[in-house]
């Protein structure tokens, strides 16, 4: 099944309250899952990671075989892409498993795109930062 999933975290503070957002469309671009999950303190790349995690599992349970991740983070997508090593300490174990659950997928491939693009996702991690917990739509 083709996928795009938007993606998207962000932190009060950098470090402090996170949330990220996740928004899965199918080939026609209808939503099958829209999540906000709440982080209780990390940094805005955290955030983003946390987003990517989401969405790689959300894509293995919908069984995407093409999934498109769009993300307004160049450096998470620079770095998935294989542009840039992850350098930070806190995010190599985020990127690892990142990796892992991406190769249990047929295909992945990675977007980046200006923020304004990206509306849904940024909705739903700043929803979840409000609300203090896990929201779905």
């Amino acid at each position: 099944m083709k996928l795009t999933i938007n993606i998207d975290g962000g932190s009060r503070g950098n470090p402090g309250p996170a949330g990220a957002g996740v928004v899965a469309r199918d080939g026609e671009g209808n939503v099958l899952a829209s999540r906000g999950v709440y982080l209780k303190h990390a940094t805005n790349n955290v955030a983003e990671y946390t987003g990517l995690l989401t969405a790689l599992e959300t894509a293995r349970m919908l069984g995407g075989s093409d999934v498109t991740i769009i993300s307004d983070s160049e450096l998470l997508v620079r770095q998935m892409n294989g542009q840039y090593r992850v350098k930070n300490e806190g995010l190599k174990p985020l990127f690892d498993q990142a990796s892992t659950l991406a190769s249990q997928l047929p295909r992945v491939t990675y977007t980046h795109v200006r923020r304004e693009l990206n509306k849904d996702a940024d909705r739903l991690a700043n929803l979840a930062m409000n609300a203090k917990r896990d929201v779905e739509e």
